[in-house]
Formats: structure tokens, sequence, C-alpha cells
């Protein structure tokens, strides 16, 4: 199956053929993550807790039930959520005085112990952050990784003294998804939410959006500063130097690790199969033996060898002495996105050498066994520094600047992220989504961008310039 002719079909017989995940489970929205994902996940959420912890953030783990009376205090936070909740109202037979809920996400969880905890201005900065489940009832359909039921990811809430400390506090979680996200070859945009589309609760928010070989985007990260919105509500406060009592400002973000799994199978896999950063890679290096008549033990023990060293560098690396032939190992193996593979022939065995392939383009060299683990080292930097290119150039590729609404009409058609001028008011908003079927995503932070034309939909002067894509 063909990546780019049927991208759907394309990625569902990856998640099951890689062992990423089986969406084959009874219930609808809920999938088993097998081997393979469950292992990228992990190292995903070993680097972006690393980061998280580096920067002062500590680890927790709060219940998954949260009660009705706590998830009813912040009124703009439970309109947007009250429709997706998988309420708890039996305990076997017996009904519930008072029913509970899945954390659908964990503020309502977390903040009435933030109440707890914060009592004076020596109590914040808290930064917390837990790696969870959460749960959601997808009222689209659902799609395994992308849009489910159950899904997996990473969220970080914060209390500080001011605005402006969680000002800077954006400012760092912004860099520390950046930084991951980077780190994993990807390419997005980051985007302010208009606020008609902002996280409920919040005062704004902020969102990586990564590009999606079908024209979708992937929301794949988000950051909300969430001002005193929820410390109101919680009566969270803090007595500052002077003695007076102060509500602390909050921020909250979220990393959508089954998302980021979705968003690296869709940037960097190819008709072969996934094609995997090193850094996240299950197996880094697999070993293959090529025998040939009547050197069989010979190569077999020289593979071996081969197999030491590489393991000896510290590489998490495989051996593959099954009786396929080297192509089906070489199909097997391609599959499942392996950075490097070290082939072991007759030539390598009488040399002394080895034959190296990296999983990119499949380009070959040959290296002394000695310069084995040097060399491997080297081709993990031209991975990772090939698949951040390739990732930009597409995403380069798939942006469309569109004047005027025909312009945008094809670019969405097209399955482009269009780049438009807009006024601001929702009404043109609306139009955009009914005319074009993509929706406003939000204007860039990073970078500033001026308004070039009037606005798309209305003519009149433009205040943003914003992304418009379907989205997932």
């Amino acid at each position: 199956m063909k990546k780019y002719e049927n991208f759907s079909k394309w990625f569902d017989d990856l998640l099951l053929n890689a062992e990423i995940m089986d969406n084959r489970y009874p219930i609808k929205g809920f999938a088993v993550y097998k081997e393979w994902g469950a292992k990228i996940a992990r190292k995903i959420i070993e680097m972006l807790e690393k980061k998280l912890e580096e920067t002062g953030h500590v680890p927790m783990f709060f219940p998954v039930a949260i009660s009705e009376e706590t998830f009813k205090k912040e009124a703009e936070h439970i309109k947007g959520f009250t429709s997706e909740v998988f309420w708890i109202t039996h305990a076997g037979d017996r009904k519930l005085k008072k029913r509970m809920l899945l954390r659908p996400t964990s503020e309502t969880a977390m903040y009435p112990m933030f109440s707890q905890w914060i009592r004076s201005h020596a109590d914040l900065p808290l930064k917390i952050f837990q790696s969870v489940f959460v749960y959601r009832y997808e009222t689209k359909a659902t799609r395994p990784l992308l849009r489910m039921r159950e899904f997996l990811w990473n969220e970080a809430h914060t209390a500080h003294r001011s605005w402006e400390e969680a000002e800077e506090q954006v400012k760092e979680a912004i860099g520390i998804y950046d930084e991951v996200f980077k780190n994993l070859g990807l390419s997005y945009y980051i985007l302010r939410r208009p606020d008609f589309d902002k996280f409920a609760g919040a005062d704004y928010s902020i969102a990586f959006d990564a590009w999606n070989p079908d024209g979708r985007v992937n929301q794949i990260g988000t950051v909300h500063n969430l001002g005193e919105n929820f410390s109101r509500a919680f009566n969270i406060t803090y007595e500052d130097i002077g003695g007076m009592q102060r509500y602390v400002v909050q921020t909250c973000y979220g990393f959508g690790i089954s998302r980021v799994i979705a968003a690296i199978i869709a940037q960097h896999g190819d008709d072969h199969g996934l094609v995997l950063p090193p850094e996240i890679a299950p197996v880094q290096v697999v070993v293959i033996p090529i025998p040939y008549k009547n050197l069989e033990d010979e190569i077999e023990k020289y593979s071996r060898r081969v197999y030491e060293k590489i393991v000896s560098a510290g590489f998490r690396t495989r051996i593959d002495e099954t009786d396929r032939t080297p192509g089906e190992k070489y199909y097997y193996w391609e599959m499942f996105g392996v950075p490097i593979r070290v082939e072991v022939g007759p030539r390598d065995l009488k040399e002394n050498q080895v034959t190296i392939c990296e999983r990119v383009n499949l380009e070959r060299r040959t290296v002394p066994l000695e310069e084995a683990p040097r060399a491997i080292m080297e081709e993990f930097r031209k991975i990772e520094k090939k698949l951040r290119e390739r990732s930009i150039s597409t995403l380069k590729e798939m942006t469309i600047n569109a004047r005027d609404i025909e312009a945008l009409k094809e670019a969405i058609k097209s399955k482009k992220i269009a780049r438009v001028c807009w006024c601001g008011k929702i009404e043109c908003a609306e139009r955009i989504r009914e005319e074009s079927g993509g929706e406003i995503r939000g204007y860039r932070v990073d970078i500033e961008e001026n308004p070039e034309y009037t606005c798309i939909i209305c003519g009149k002067k433009a205040e943003k310039v914003v992304y418009v894509a379907k989205a997932y």
C-alpha cells in the first residue's frame, strides 16, 4: 500500500503489521498498544519527562476518578467537556449516591489539592506533571492514535504568583515541547488559537499543529495560560510578602503521546514501513547474517562477534538468526523502522568489515569492524538531520498562500494548509469553514507575520495572518 495513494489504509495496515497498535479491541475508540508501540511510547515519555524534571517540574499521579461536584466548580471548563464525559454511576448493581467521572483532563482532579498545598509565596511556583491515559467519549469518527476515547498523554500544571511569571512559564513550556518535537524530526506550526477555539477555561491557548499526508493537521501539543479562572473557582490563594491574600495564576499544557506517535509514523514513514528516529527506536541496530555456501558456520560466528561489538557500544541491538532469506529479513526490519541494518556476508567476513545500511534512503556503506560503533553513531546523526529536513520541506510544500476564497477552496481540496489574511471577526471565520471545509487554526507565535492583503472573506482590513486546514 502506497502512503500517498491511500494514507488511511497505509496507516492502519502499518499500525497492525509493525505491532504499534491493534485496533480490533471490542470497544470502539479503545485499542491495545502492542510491543513496538508501547516501547516507542515509553521512549518518548522518557525524553519529555527528562526535560520537564530538568526545568523544575515534579512527577505525580492523580486518581482517574473525579467527583461531579468538583468537576462542576469551573462552569466554562465543564461546558467544554460535558458531552464527552464517561460517568461512573454504579458499583456492581448498586447505584452510587454521587456519580463520578473518568478524567477527560485533570484540572478538576488536581486543583482541589493545589488549594490545600499552596499557602504562601514560598510554595510557588508549583510545577507538576503526570503521564497517564485520559478518557473522552469522542463523538466524531474514531481513528487509531489520532482520535480515540482512551488516549495516552502527558499533562503539566503550574501555579505562579503573577501573570508575568505565568507568561514566562508558557514560554518555557513551548520551548520544552519544541525541543522534544524537533528531536523527533517533526515539523509543525505553533499557533495561537482564535478565542472561539481556545481550551475551555483558558485565557488563551497555543497549539502545535503537525502536517499529515492527507492534508489534515494533527494537534500534538497544547499550552494554555489559565489566568485566575481556575484559582478563583477552586480558591487557590497564597499570602504574598506583604501579607495579602492573592489568587495564583496558572498554566497547563498537554503533550499528546498517542498523537506524537501518529505524527512520527505519518511524517517519516514510507512505502516500506516505519522510519524511526534512533533515540526512540526499540531496536536501533539489527545484524543480518547472509549465509553463503560452505561458509555458514564462519559467517554465523563472525555475525555474533559483530553483534557483541555493537551491543558493547551501548546500542539497542538484535541479531536475526531466523531461517528467513536475507531479502525477507530486510523487508521485515524495514517495516519496523529500525534505523540501521548491519549486513554480514562472505566479503565482510573476508575483509573483517561490515556493511551498514541506513533506513531513510536505504544507502549502504562498508566500514572496518573496529570502526562500526563510530560509523553507526555518525549514521544516527545523519538520519536525525535527514528526517528533520525532509519533514520541514514537506510542510513548506503543503502550505499555500490563498488570497481569495477560490484559492482557499482549491488549497483545502488539494489537501494543503492555506495561509490567509483574516479580519478577526467570527462571522468571517464561520464562512471560511462553511465554504472551504477547513477551519482557522490560528496565527503563528514563533514569528510575526503581517497581513499582505485584506480579509479573504469581507475585504476589510486584515488583523492576522492565519492558517486554515482540516483537522483530526
